[in-house]
Formats: structure tokens, sequence, C-alpha cells
């Protein structure tokens, strides 16, 4: 593929300008050796070669990709750098302390915070707003459901300035969607321009003297190499950063299963037409239903609008004809319409997709295993953005064997179950996908919070 071809993966990548866009790197070309290797050149991958090189210069890092910096979920996801951790605060509690579980999502806060630092330090143009995030209610059932997170937030010590229960008139003040309400607002959340970050971020590494190889495929880690169809690349210390692509290595098959999120642009909406919509602090948006869905502004007025529903294929197949689903963009778009009906008269320019990767307790980790030398960081169901910071950093102490407070973090050598076998991986996530888009239907229609949602939830992740 050229730069050209890979404008075609997101909106993001079609507005990169043409400097960040190519062009593609130059190929591993026969064995080498290296100090640290980094198979993956998304933002974990970029994250711990940017912090290593910072914290020791003299180390040859090389990281190895095996299409182009960003291909992956680094430049297709809906432009959040939040703190969202996809794993409760009790279940984080339960596996390690209160206390620990506390010190996790106090260092996600300050993660938002810290890509904000790096990219104006680097020059990184990506659009950061810390406008916070909104999540509407909409129905009585959601206020509940609001009102019980709120609450839970309170117990573990964490006070209206992370996380704030608005009224119906200042969640509108906010974001003037049909039937508000109310929402609950933090403003621990940026918008981000995805692609400009990572692909940034890929020239901040090599300015500090970062290799990266682009298009080699990887086909096995072992300690102390990865063996690539270019060559070998030996190392005594290796960091896998693959995320959804995981379960294409030998021994990962069932570490992560790759389930993809589908998202849509219109075109740029006129001042009026936002003037009624509002998000005029980059603020991104969700809402309380269980079937996620996201959105955010442009720094061009266009609306960036996705979500989930997309279907798990057998086997974690990943193909580029599973990012785009007509039927899903049909469902994102009426949606988006019932929400925002002033967005009905204008044109969708962009429709994309992706996978991102779920481990099957739905808790991230990060970590080091000091007898193979090999490390990962990961299985951020979709909340990667600023969580791969976190991890990057952690990786650049325990590669260098810095004992800190990052690697004190209770998600840090955690290792989470393996997925079922198939076909039993594919019916269960499946199953999961419908029953939680039916349990939204089922509370519109009885005004009571969906048993089936309740049920299954403890069996699909962290929640």
């Amino acid at each position: 593929m050229t730069s050209n071809d890979y404008r075609r993966l997101s909106f993001w990548w079609d507005s990169l300008p043409e400097e960040l866009a190519g062009p593609v790197r130059p190929a591993l070309e026969g064995s080498t050796t290296a100090d640290v290797v980094v198979v993956g050149a998304g933002y974990t991958g970029l994250w711990t070669a940017y912090y290593l090189a910072k914290a020791d210069p003299s180390l040859k890092v090389v990281v190895l990709e095996a299409q182009t910096a960003g291909f992956g979920a680094s430049g297709r996801n809906g432009g959040w750098a939040s703190a969202l951790f996809p794993t409760s605060l009790s279940k984080v509690a339960e596996s390690s302390s209160r206390t620990a579980a506390v010190s996790l999502l106090e260092a996600m806060f300050d993660t938002v915070d810290e890509v904000g630092r790096v990219t104006q330090e680097e020059g990184i143009d990506c659009h950061f707003r810390k406008g916070g995030t909104i999540a509407l209610i909409r129905t009585p059932v959601q206020m509940e459901r609001a009102k019980a997170e709120i609450e839970d937030h309170r117990s573990w010590g964490f006070g209206p300035e992370h996380f704030a229960l608005l009224s119906a008139d200042e969640a509108r003040a906010r974001l003037g969607a049909t039937d508000v309400l109310g929402a609950t607002y933090s403003p621990d959340c940026a918008s981000i321009h995805p692609a400009r970050l990572v692909r940034g971020l890929a020239l901040a590494v090599e300015r500090l003297g970062v290799t990266i190889h682009e298009r080699t495929r990887v086909s096995a880690i072992e300690p102390g190499v990865v063996r690539t169809e270019r060559g070998d690349v030996r190392a005594p210390r290796i960091v896998r950063a693959t995320e959804a692509w995981t379960a294409e290595l030998p021994g990962h098959e069932r570490d992560i299963a790759p389930v993809y999120s589908l998202v849509l642009a219109t075109e740029p909406l006129p001042a009026d037409v936002w003037d009624e919509i509002g998000l005029r602090s980059g603020e991104t948006f969700n809402d309380h239903r269980h079937l996620i869905i996201y959105g955010q502004r442009t720094t061009d007025d266009r609306f960036v609008f996705g979500g989930r529903g997309a279907p798990y294929h057998l086997g974690s197949r990943i193909k580029p004809e599973f990012d785009r689903e007509p039927a899903v963009f049909d469902e994102l778009w009426r949606v988006l319409v019932e929400l925002f009906p002033a967005v009905t008269r204008y044109a969708v320019t962009h429709t994309w997709g992706g996978p991102l990767g779920i481990p099957r307790d739905w808790y991230p980790s990060v970590g080091l295993d000091p007898a193979t030398g090999i490390g990962w960081g990961g299985g951020y169901v979709g909340d990667g953005v600023a969580s791969s910071n976190l991890a990057g950093r952690t990786l650049a102490d325990l590669v260098r064997g810095e004992a800190t407070a990052r690697t004190a973090l209770p998600w840090v050598n955690r290792r989470s179950p393996k997925w079922e076998p198939e076909p039993l991986r594919w019916l269960g996530v499946n199953l999961g996908l419908r029953v939680m888009g039916s349990a939204d239907g089922a509370e519109d229609r009885t005004g009571k919070p969906s048993r089936r949602a309740e049920i299954l939830a403890p069996f699909l992740g962290g929640h």
C-alpha cells in the first residue's frame, strides 16, 4: 500500500497533511540486533519507544510494523484521550486493594494531561482540546444508572471535580440533544485528531534516534528474538504492542478478541447548526445506553460519531471488508439523527471502522516477564488513546528495571484468562453484542432496567 492507499482507512487518515501521511518507511532488510525491539507502531509501541529514548538515548530501539505507523486503532478511533478505564474500581480492588484501585484511576487522570504536555513539547498538532466528556441521560432508567454511577465514584472519594451530575438545563447548555433529562460530566478527557497524534509521534521517536521498519510483518515472538519474513531482530528486551492483531501471533490466539467499532463523519456543519447542538469547548460525548456510542466535533466542524454493534468474526479474523458494515452505519446514522435532528440535511462523507482488543475479563494490562524478557501492553477495550501512554511510560520503566509508582499499579504484570476456544468464543461475544443492543430497546419499551443486561454484564466485562 502507498500513503494514498492508507488515506482510505478513516476520515482522520484522509485529512492528514501530506507531510504526516507519507512516505511509507523502509522495511527491514536482513537480520539485525537491538537493545529493545517493539512489535507494533501504534500508540502503545510508539509511546514505549518515545519514553525509552527520552530516558536513555544510548539504547538502540527498533520498532517493527506490519503496515504503517497508525494503521490500526491508533489512526481510526473516535478521537478521545480519556481517563476511562474499562474495568470497574471494585473489580480492580478485588485483585489488588482499594488504595491501588484509586491510584490507577488517579494515574489515568494525570495521563490525559501528559498526552497534552508531550504533544505541545514535540510540536504535534493533533487538535488536543481538553473539554471533558458529557454522558447524556435520556430516560428515567438511564437516570437511575447515572445516579448510581455518581454515588459509586463518591464512595471511592472522587468528588464533582472529576464526576458531576448535571441537570437537564446544564446538560443542554453543553449539548442540545433531544429528550435530555440530565447528564454526567467528567473534565478528564480531551478530543484529538488521532491520526495526527500517531503520525506525529512516529516522527518524534525518529528524531530521538529510534528506527521504525514498516511493511515488516512479525511471524513469531520468542525469548531474545523477533522473527519476520525479512529477517530476525535479536534483543534482550521485546515489547509486544499489537492490540487487536495479537490473536494472529502464535501462542496468543486466545489472548485478545478483536471486536469491531464503526464510525462515520459528516460534512462540515454550518455555524447555526452547531449553535443548536453545542460541543463548543472540545467536549466528547456519549450516553448511558448499554450499547456504546461516542462522538465529537472536529476542528473543521464535522460531526464524528461511532459505536459498537458490528459482529465478531469466527477465529478472531481481521479483514479489510469487516471495516464497513452498511447495516451498522445505517443504525449509527439513525441514532445520530434521533439525537440531533438538525444533521438530517447534511451528508456523510466518510465511513470506516476497525478492530479493538478485548481481553476475556475486560481488564487491560501491561507487564514484562523477566524470565523471557518479553513485555506487553494492551487490551484497552476501545479506551486506549490515553491508557496506551500510561502503558508506554510503564513499559519504559520495566524495560530499564526501574521501580516506580507506575510499576506498582495494579494492572502491571496482571494476566487475563484466555478466551474460550471457537466456536464458543464466536457465540459468546456475538450473543453479548445482541443482548446489549436489545437491552436498550427493552428499557425503552418497559421503562425498567434490563434484566438480561444485568445478568450478562459480569460475563462481558469489568462493569
